[in-house]
Parts: C-alpha cells; structure tokens; sequence
C-alpha cells in the first residue's frame, strides 16, 4: 500500500528552519499504514530537509554553518544567472529527501529527531512530497 500526498508549506525569510514533523505524523496516521516507510521529499532545488533536534540554539548554529561553508555571492558561477548559487550548494549539503520508520502507525522518531524543511531562498511557498509505503494495520 502506498499513500502519496503533498505538504504546502509557506516560508517568510530568506533563510529558515520549518519544523514539519507534526503536519508529516498526521498524514502518517492519515495514511492509515502501520508499519512500514515515509519519504518526505522537497521539490525545490533551493530548500532542503533535516532531522535534529527542535532547538532555537541550534537551529541558528545550523543557519551560520551553513553560511560559513558555502558564503552568499563568493564568486560563484551560478550566481551569473539569479545571483542564488549559496542556495543552491546548501541544499546539496542538506539533501532533498528523508526516509523515516513507521511502527504501530505513527513515525518512529527518537525523542529529539524533528523533521525540517530548509529554507535558503525565501521566502517562498514550497511543495514537500510525502509517501507512506508499508502495511496496513
């Protein structure tokens, strides 16, 4: 069985951490599966996703280094085009997907894992694709 839906989600700064891990559990028990897998995928080549904990501190320490690796407008080629190539390198660190455990039919998360979007060049309305596999109970 597979239960396949979107999240729209709507950033309001240039760069940001949306914790979706709530909208993501409800369309887990929504799906109706017990146990099996959830994919969360962005569509956006300038957004990424991340597991951590939900934490102001941290969430900012994640913002700098970020920055710090990759500095906006550093000589980039891409930034010949739409001036967004730091956006773009920061979301290849991120990555544009997560595969999560579902037991008893809810995620199966530890208890400071959080589910984020990674905004890096916003703010914009941003598409996440969610898909539940597994069995139903």
């Amino acid at each position: 069985m597979v239960y396949s839906t979107t999240l729209e989600i709507s950033t309001s700064a240039a760069e940001q951490a949306v914790d979706i891990t709530l909208r993501v559990g409800g369309l887990v028990r929504e799906s109706g599966i017990a146990n099996g897998l959830v994919l969360v995928f962005t569509t956006h080549t300038t957004t990424g996703l991340f597991l951590n904990e939900h934490e102001g501190g941290l969430e900012k320490d994640v913002q700098g280094v970020l920055a710090r690796l990759v500095p906006p407008r550093a000589g980039y080629l891409h930034d010949r085009v739409d001036d967004n190539a730091a956006s773009h390198i920061q979301s290849v660190l991120l990555g544009p997907s997560l595969v999560l455990p579902v037991t008893d039919g809810r995620l199966d998360l530890g208890r400071w894992q959080n589910i984020f979007l990674a905004e890096r060049d916003g703010p914009r309305r941003r598409t996440v694709v969610v898909k539940v596999m597994g069995e139903r109970s």
